[in-house]
C-alpha cells in the first residue's frame, strides 16, 4: 500500500511550484467563464489570500471558487464542447459515473494527484481546483432544514464515502451515520437515485430571487453580498471575489486579517502519489487503479 504523502512535509519552493501549477487551471477556468458569460467567485482560503496576501495564503495547497447555480448546471456542458481537453478535464459525478467528490473538479491532465478514496478509479487525477455551487435558500425554517438535511443526502451519496472532515461537533456521530447509511444502500443504482434526488431538492430556489443562499449545506449568506464582483490580485491576475467579500470573511473567520498562529499555518492536502511535470496516465496500474486498491470505502 502507499504511504500517504503530506504536502506539510515538503519544502516551501515545492509547496510553491504546487500553488503555481493550480493557478494555471485557474487563469484557465477564468478565460474560460469570461468567454462564455459564467459567473464565478474566490471562495474560502482562495478569496482570503486574495484579500490579505494578493494571491495564495502562504501555506495554502488548494483553490476553491464557487459559481450560482444556473452558471454551474451549464459549466459542464460547455466545457466538454468548447474547452482545450487535451490540458484540461472538468469532472463531476454522474449517473454511474462516481468521483468521489461532491463538486465539480477543473483537473490539469498534464499532471499527477492521487487521492487515497479514488485511486482505484480510472479516471482524470490531474491536480485540480474545486468548483462549488452556491443555491438559493427558502424563507421557511422548515424548508431550509430540508435543504440541509437533503444536501447532506446529495454529498454523502454523491461521493459515496465517509466524509474525513466535517464540523467539530459531533465529529463520530456523522461518520457513524454516514457509514451506516453506505451499508443499507450499497446498490450502485439506488445511491444514484439519492444523490440525484437530492440534487433536486436543494436547487430548486433560485438564486437570483432568494434573500439568503448557501454553499453546499453550509451557513446562511446573504444574496446581497453576491450582488456583484469585483476583481482583485492573485498572484498577478486579477479575480473575481463578491462584493461583500468583507462580510463573507468576517462570517466565517472573524477578524480575517490576522494571521493565525503559527501552528495553523499548515497545508492540509495528502496524497497517495503527486508529479507536478508528468499525466496520471503514467502510473495507471502502479499508483492507482492497482488490483490491491480496491478497498472498502466504508
Amino acid at each position: 500500500m502507499d504511504k500517504l504523502i503530506s504536502l506539510t512535509d515538503v519544502s516551501q519552493e515545492e509547496l510553491r511550484r504546487w500553488q503555481l501549477k493550480l493557478l494555471d487551471i485557474l487563469v484557465y477556468f477564468k478565460d474560460f467563464c469570461e468567454k462564455h458569460n459564467l459567473t464565478f467567485y474566490l471562495s474560502y482560503g482562495t478569496m482570503l489570500g486574495a484579500v490579505r496576501h494578493n494571491g495564495f495564503i502562504p501555506w495554502d495547497d488548494d483553490i476553491d471558487v464557487s459559481m450560482p447555480r444556473e452558471d454551474y448546471d451549464k459549466l459542464y456542458d460547455l466545457w466538454e464542447k468548447h474547452a482545450d481537453k487535451t490540458r484540461f478535464s472538468c469532472c463531476k459525478t454522474t449517473k454511474g459515473n462516481c468521483i468521489y467528490f461532491p463538486m465539480t473538479l477543473i483537473r490539469d491532465n498534464n499532471t499527477t494527484c492521487i487521492y487515497e478514496h479514488s485511486k482505484h478509479l480510472d479516471l482524470c487525477h490531474g491536480l485540480k481546483i474545486d468548483v462549488e455551487f452556491l443555491d438559493g435558500v427558502p424563507n421557511s425554517s422548515f424548508l431550509r432544514m430540508k435543504q440541509v438535511f437533503f444536501a447532506r443526502m446529495y454529498a454523502l451519496f454523491s461521493t459515496q464515502r465517509v466524509p474525513n472532515a466535517v464540523y467539530k461537533s459531533g465529529r463520530s456521530a456523522i461518520r457513524i451515520i454516514a457509514k451506516t447509511l453506505l451499508t443499507i444502500f450499497r446498490s450502485a443504482k439506488v445511491r444514484d437515485f439519492i444523490w440525484m434526488y437530492s440534487e433536486k431538492q436543494i436547487k430548486k430556489y433560485n438564486f437570483s430571487s432568494c434573500q439568503y443562499i448557501r454553499h453546499l449545506g453550509l451557513r446562511l449568506q446573504k444574496k446581497e453580498w453576491y450582488k456583484d464582483v469585483i476583481y482583485m490580485d492573485f498572484e498577478g491576475h486579477k479575480m473575481p471575489v463578491p462584493v461583500g467579500y468583507d462580510e463573507i470573511l468576517r462570517s466565517a473567520y472573524g477578524d480575517y486579517m490576522q494571521l493565525p498562529p503559527i501552528e495553523g499555518r499548515i497545508p492540509i492536502t495528502k496524497v497517495v502519489f503527486y508529479d507536478l511535470e508528468n499525466g496520471y496516465k503514467k502510473y495507471k496500474g502502479i499508483h492507482y487503479c492497482v488490483e490491491s486498491n480496491k478497498d472498502n470505502n466504508l
